[in-house]
């Protein structure tokens, strides 16, 4: 499989939303989202697998099961598909189709990867993401880019270090909210 992070990410190269952010993953006005709504769903369709850290895990296993009445798909997407929630404190998942990892994060993703299927999805879990990157475990990039600069939070490359890593963009697709959805591969060496 390949190993696609998924990401919303400001201008300035945030990707957190947390309670010193605020909630930025707003596009002004009543700006149409059904060509996200879309490329979301494409994007999903995509994925054999997702890979989560913990504390991401347990905060969508607290939400998604329980939308019934959810239109987007995505319930019933993360319902579906196989969950892989790294940790080293959790026993049980406590959600279908759902797998702890408890090993090295690098054995543990490489031997996903070389699982059969298409997509191994990462959204969220941002120091999961800093870990892969640092590991150079990433296939793909996906980023979601909005038109706001946040000022303060986490990035996503924060931890790549002084090595310059060169990615060839792929794909780029501009939504009618001004959203920019950037695909990237990492660069042939």
């Amino acid at each position: 499989m390949k190993l696609v992070i998924t990401q919303n990410i400001a201008l300035d190269g945030v990707v957190e939303q947390n309670d010193e952010t605020g909630a930025w993953f707003t596009v002004a006005g009543d700006a149409d989202m059904s060509d996200v709504d879309d490329a979301l769903a494409r994007m999903m369709g995509e994925e054999d697998a997702q890979l989560h850290g913990r504390i991401t895990f347990e905060q969508m296993r607290g939400f998604w099961p329980d939308q019934t009445d959810d239109t987007s798909g995505v319930s019933a997407h993360l319902n579906r598909v196989d969950k892989y929630v790294l940790s080293t404190t959790m026993k049980d998942p406590e959600w279908e189709n759902s797998t702890v990892l408890t090993g090295d994060l690098r054995d543990e993703v490489k031997t996903l990867k070389d699982l059969p299927g298409r997509n191994l999805g990462v959204t969220g879990s941002i120091s999961v993401c800093h870990a892969l990157i640092q590991a150079d475990l990433v296939d793909e990039y996906r980023l979601l880019l909005y038109p706001v600069v946040v000022g303060r939070g986490r990035h996503l490359f924060a931890s790549v270090g002084p090595t310059t890593r060169p990615m060839e963009l792929v794909d780029a697709q501009r939504f009618e909210s001004g959203i920019i959805l950037l695909s990237y591969f990492r660069a042939r060496r």
